[in-house]
């Protein structure tokens, strides 16, 4: 079970300073204000943008608008992968705040899911839970909470409330001493330079003949490429939550501590940048 509370709060209380500017072809009743907020790394944009809509709202005929959508420089942002995951992927090197434009038309259909409500939210935040303990317990602990255990965890991540989330989290981070680990390590790794989403492998934190994985063993079976060549260069940052881990750290440490609520291990590969 996860027992460094400290790192657990911080990663819970990250916040990205972020300036909301309306899409300048959007019709206005009068000049948008740009709208400033510290999003919080956990979430989802959709979840904590509720006075985003409210302020754009006010200037833009609301008979034109249709449903709010995301864009940095140029890409749509992904609303079901959580807000560190978007900046460490996209703007990781920019100057804060991250410069986020706002849009009420012309829906990137091929790129984005439709997010009509905060319940669509909630499930796909609940299936990732399950598709985790899945991975990590073989779905015994998810299966074993009740529905209000379930939403607990969901009213945690709404209200931003990390003892409410974690008193419940908690039970989906235990395993048993002799296991020295999960079965497998719940962890998508997302590169900017590709058209696959993430990467997703059955992966254990302990070898059969006992050997503790790290997260360098990780990226040598799954993802070789994020790995400097002997001798040369850096090419790639992997970077998960802002930072840059060690590669030897246990996995087995990071899924406890460095997973994001949905209890994934959200690990970001981008390039350094030529400076």
């Amino acid at each position: 079970m996860a027992d460094d509370k400290d790192v657990l709060r911080d990663v819970w209380f990250g916040r990205i300073p972020t300036c909301f500017l309306l899409n300048q072809d959007e019709v206005t009743e009068r000049e948008a204000e740009p709208y400033y907020l510290l999003l919080p790394r956990v979430s989802y944009l959709t979840l904590v943008t509720d006075k985003v809509k409210k302020h754009f709202h006010k200037v833009i005929r609301t008979d034109d608008a249709e449903e709010m959508w995301f864009e940095y420089e140029g890409t749509p942002l992904k609303w079901h992968y959580p807000i560190g995951v978007l900046f460490d992927l996209h703007a990781s090197n920019t100057v804060l705040p991250w410069s986020i434009t706002v849009h009420f038309k012309n829906f990137p259909e091929r790129d984005l899911l439709h997010c009509p409500s905060h319940s669509v939210i909630e499930a796909h935040f609940m299936s990732s839970i399950k598709e985790a303990d899945a991975l990590k317990h073989k779905s015994q602990v998810v299966n074993d909470m009740q529905k209000k255990d379930h939403k607990q965890l969901w009213m945690g991540l709404q209200n931003d409330k990390f003892d409410q989330f974690w008193a419940m989290n908690r039970k989906l981070m235990e395993y048993p001493t002799e296991d020295g680990g999960f079965r497998f390590i719940p962890f998508r790794i997302y590169q900017t330079l590709s058209d696959r989403p993430f990467i997703q492998k059955q992966f254990r934190p302990v070898s059969p003949e006992g050997h503790v994985h790290t997260l360098g063993d990780l990226l040598k079976e799954v993802y070789p490429v994020a790995l400097p060549n002997e001798g040369g260069p850096k090419r790639f940052q992997v970077v998960i939550h802002g930072i840059e881990p060690l590669l030897e750290t246990p996995l087995q440490w990071l899924s406890e501590h460095l997973s994001h609520p949905d209890s994934f291990l959200h690990i970001c590969v981008i390039p350094v940048p030529s400076d």
